[in-house]
Order: C-alpha cells, then sequence, then structure tokens
C-alpha cells in the first residue's frame, strides 16, 4: 500500500487523494516530530507563566477575557472539543472526513500548533486503522476554521461520539479505538483548540474538486468534439492559429483536444451541404472559448489550493522565535471564493452541452438527423426525456452557482463578525460536479447515436474508439424506445471513472 510521509512541509494535492481516496497509509518524519516536540517546548513554557496567552491559559473566541488556572485547563481543552461538535444533518462522505483529518494533520505537523508529537501520532493511527469519525453537513462558516467538522474528528481522538469502522458500521468511537489498539488522548494546553482551528474541509473538497474537473474538462471536449461531428459542423475553427491570437491557455487546450478527436473524420466540414449554413451555433463554435475560460479557472483555483496546502492555519501560532501569536489566517475567503468560481464554470459548462444536446434532437436544427434521434418518431419519444433530465440538472447548477462566500451570518458575539461561508461552497460545489458529469454523460449518450445514424460517412478514429468502448461498457446504441435510465446510469459511470477520456487518449495520446 502507498505511503505518504508527512514532515514540516511539501504536502502535495496527489498526497491528499492517496490518503483520502486510496487509503494510503501515513508516516511521520523525523523532522515533523523534532517540530512538534520544538513547539510544544514553547506552548509548555508559555503556559507555566502567569501572564494570560490566547488558546493556552484563556478561553476561547468571545469568552477570551478569562484567564484559566492550570487545574482548568484539560477541562478547557475537552470541553472546547464537546462543545463545538454540535454539527447536524447527513454525514458527509467518507473520503471528505479523511481529506480534511489529514490536512489537519499536516498543519499539526509544522510546528506552528503546539501539539504533542503523540497527539499528531494518535490521528495518523487513527487513519491507518481506517477509522472516520461521523461529521454532519450543517456546523462550519468557513471561519475560525472548519469548527464544527474537525471538533467531530478531535472527539473521536479522544475516545467520544461515533465513528465507522473500517468494515463500514458505526460504532461508539471508545469501542473502535480500543479494537485497533490505540489509547484516547487527553488534550493538553493549546492542543483543543489546534484541532479545530483550520481551513482543512473546504480546502480537502477543493483538492478532489480539481480532481474531478480536470477529468471532466477533457471529458467535455471529447463530447463536444463528437456534437460538432454529428451536426457536420466544421472544424476549422479549431485552427491552433484562431487561438494563438488570443492567447487564453485553456482556450487553446481545449480547441486542440477538439482538434485531436476529429483527426480524420469523414463528418466534418459538411456544413454547406444540402442547407448550408455560413457558420455553426456558439454551443458547438464556441465550445473552446467556454470550456478554455473554465480550464483557465481551475488553474488560478489549483495555485490557491497549492498555497493553502503549503499554509499552517492556526490560531494562535507558534512562531520560530518562540512567540505565540494571534492571526486570522484560519478565514475561509481564499479558498471559499474559488469554490464558488468553480460551481460558476461548471454551471456554464454544463449549460453549453446540454444547449448541443438539444440541437442533436430538433430536427429543424439537426440538419438531417430523426427528431429526437428517434427510431421510429412518432412511435417511438427517443431521447426526448433524457433531454429533460439534462435540462433540470442544469437549472440545478445554475442555482448551485450562487456564490455562498457572497454571504456573512455575525456569530460568537459579534467577535466572529464576519466569516466565509467556505464549507458551504465546496459543499455545494460537490453537487454541481455530480451534476455536471451526469450532464455531460448525457450529451455522450446522445453525441454517440448521432453518429452512428450518420449512414455512410465515417467518424474520426478516436470518435469510433469512444463509441466501441461506451457500447462495450452496456450503454446501448440506436434503436427503438426502451428503459432508459439504466442506459444513463452507464454512461454516467462511464464519464466519472474516466473511462471517455481514456478511450478518446487510446487514439489521441494524452490530451490536454
Amino acid at each position: 500500500m502507498h505511503t505518504v510521509v508527512v514532515g514540516t512541509s511539501g504536502v502535495t494535492a496527489s498526497d491528499v487523494l492517496a490518503v483520502a481516496r486510496g487509503g494510503a497509509r501515513i508516516e511521520l518524519s523525523g523532522e515533523a516530530v523534532a517540530a512538534l516536540a520544538a513547539a510544544r517546548e514553547i506552548v509548555e513554557a508559555l503556559a507555566a507563566k502567569p501572564d494570560p496567552v490566547y488558546g493556552v491559559s484563556t478561553g476561547f473566541g468571545a469568552l477570551a477575557t478569562r484567564h484559566i488556572s492550570q487545574e482548568l485547563r484539560t477541562q478547557l481543552q475537552r470541553n472546547i472539543v464537546r462543545s463545538h461538535a454540535a454539527g447536524m444533518g447527513p454525514r458527509v462522505e467518507r473520503e471528505v472526513v479523511r481529506a480534511l483529518m489529514f490536512l489537519r494533520l499536516k498543519t499539526v505537523c509544522s510546528g506552528h500548533t503546539g501539539v504533542r508529537p503523540e497527539v499528531a501520532q494518535t490521528m495518523a493511527d487513527v487513519l491507518n486503522a481506517g477509522i472516520t469519525p461521523v461529521v454532519h453537513e450543517y456546523g462550519s462558516l468557513g471561519c475560525s476554521g472548519d469548527l464544527a467538522p474537525l471538533s467531530h474528528c478531535a472527539l473521536t481522538l479522544m475516545g467520544e461520539g461515533d465513528a465507522e469502522g473500517p468494515d463500514g458500521v458505526v460504532r461508539p468511537a471508545g469501542e473502535l479505538l480500543a479494537a485497533h489498539g490505540i489509547q484516547p488522548v487527553e488534550l493538553r494546553e493549546k492542543e483543543g483548540l489546534a484541532l479545530l482551528n483550520g481551513t482543512d474541509g473546504m480546502l480537502g473538497m477543493l483538492v478532489m474538486a480539481l480532481a474531478d474537473l480536470d477529468t471532466l474538462y477533457k471529458s467535455a471536449d471529447v463530447t463536444a468534439a463528437l456534437s460538432l461531428e454529428a451536426l457536420l459542423g466544421t472544424d476549422k475553427v479549431l485552427a491552433p492559429e484562431l487561438h494563438a491570437i488570443r492567447p487564453h491557455p485553456g482556450q487553446g487546450a481545449s480547441a486542440a483536444n477538439m482538434l485531436a478527436v476529429l483527426k480524420g473524420s469523414q463528418l466534418t466540414g459538411h456544413h454547406q451541404d444540402d442547407a448550408p449554413r455560413v457558420q455553426d451555433a456558439y454551443s458547438v463554435r464556441c465550445a473552446p472559448q467556454v470550456a478554455g475560460a473554465g480550464r483557465d479557472t481551475l488553474a488560478h483555483a489549483r495555485l490557491v489550493a497549492e498555497r493553502e496546502l503549503a499554509s499552517a492555519v492556526d490560531n494562535p501560532v507558534v512562531l520560530p522565535d518562540g512567540r505565540v501569536e494571534s492571526n486570522g489566517n484560519f478565514h475561509g475567503a481564499p479558498v471559499a471564493y474559488v469554490l464558488d468560481f468553480l460551481a460558476i464554470a461548471a454551471a456554464d459548462l454544463g449549460s453549453v452541452a446540454e444547449r448541443r444536446t438539444d440541437r442533436l434532437l430538433d430536427k429543424n436544427r439537426s440538419h438531417g438527423l430523426p427528431p429526437f434521434l428517434a427510431d421510429d418518431a412518432g412511435v417511438d419519444s427517443g431521447l426526448m426525456i433524457a433531454q429533460y433530465t439534462q435540462a433540470a440538472l442544469v437549472s440545478e447548477m445554475k442555482r448551485l452557482a450562487v456564490p455562498a462566500s457572497a454571504d456573512s451570518i455575525p456569530s460568537s458575539a459579534m467577535q466572529e463578525d464576519h466569516v466565509s461561508m467556505g464549507w458551504s461552497a465546496a459543499r455545494k460545489l460537490r453537487t454541481a460536479v455530480d451534476n455536471l458529469t451526469r450532464i455531460i454523460a448525457i450529451e455522450l449518450y446522445a453525441a454517440t447515436r448521432a453518429v452512428q445514424l450518420r449512414e455512410g460517412l465515417t467518424p474520426a478514429p478516436a470518435t469510433q474508439a469512444v463509441i466501441e468502448a461506451v457500447r462495450e461498457a452496456g450503454v446501448r446504441g440506436p434503436g427503438p424506445d426502451r428503459f432508459l435510465a439504466p442506459d444513463l446510469a452507464a454512461a454516467d459511470a462511464f464519464v466519472r471513472e474516466g473511462r471517455l477520456v481514456a478511450a478518446a487518449e487510446s487514439v489521441t495520446g494524452p490530451l490536454q
């Protein structure tokens, strides 16, 4: 099994994916253990002094004015975890919780939090045992970190609350720790706060969304090329010299992908045949411009994610010179914004894909294809309602594109008077990514059927490879009406698992 070694820095998006989705094991480097111990010495020295230090010997948030005596500090740290584990609603996905815990461990190991090495090791042990704390949908405002979600994770480290075992069964966390030989931790000065105060949930979901969207944007380039072929459009608009004079990198990459997929097609260039048209519709002609803008948004979001992965987010933080200082780095605005940007881009990509599908089904605009791609129109409805489903998904995508980060609800007696709502932005982006996958799957279903209905003209080799692969995957081709939902589900899995991109790349080589 793959092992991720966590040091004081250097965690990558690939590491997050390996732990969250691949179940990779975690080891702490010697460098990280030494940094943990050194920062802990600073915290303990401050804890021994009579002067109040936020998070070490005071209350939290709006209660930070109270100095806490030494005999109450263990109770203080335990209480902050218990009281902040106040989430409600459905459980969030296992991969999200694993990313959340791993990213908090990453910051703990930076040596800026003051947490003891044994606490960090327990975090690694829990992940390695396949124990997943029960974390709920609601509870984070994306400021002072993802407080409630992280608190539910910290509760598991204390042997309290509920968690899911590697067998998928939810049990009391104490029982699961005991079954795996893991000793619950007793939190000391600052440790409870350090386990709760980070942007780890929203960052983990951003990293996973970026990975999924990278595949989906390539998938959309393939389905756009298929639709262009099926509509007998022209590939001249994809020429590199046309995109070089508007040098947005994403646009050039999308055009190059479409051109690679269409290479060798006998279906392109027939726009001047029976019903001449000077230009293809925007949804076809401008596909690289729309997908390209989304790709450039992905690039910006990836840069923000890389910066956040290189960050140590906690409050207060332990600095190399021995100071323990309060700060505002826990505010989720940088991550929240790009999560919202991605939801907007994804909604537009879904919207343009749906317009191409609708064009394929409309006999007045499909340039010779049968109505709704039906076998016997009138007796058969063809893909009429598949487009309804796609339209419903697009409509929801537009609602999900409304920014969460534009909202702020004050909390903590107005101490936390501006919040990022980054967790909410991340949660809706996950739904948007799921919906976009389904939208692209429906375009794939319609476009492959339409290409096969163009008798006498040979599609591009890459197109043929996609059609063969999707049929082998259980997505049936043209024919009389049948129960459509299983076909659409199979197309969804084909796109979601990256098999659409793989099929095209078997001919084109790696797409951009």
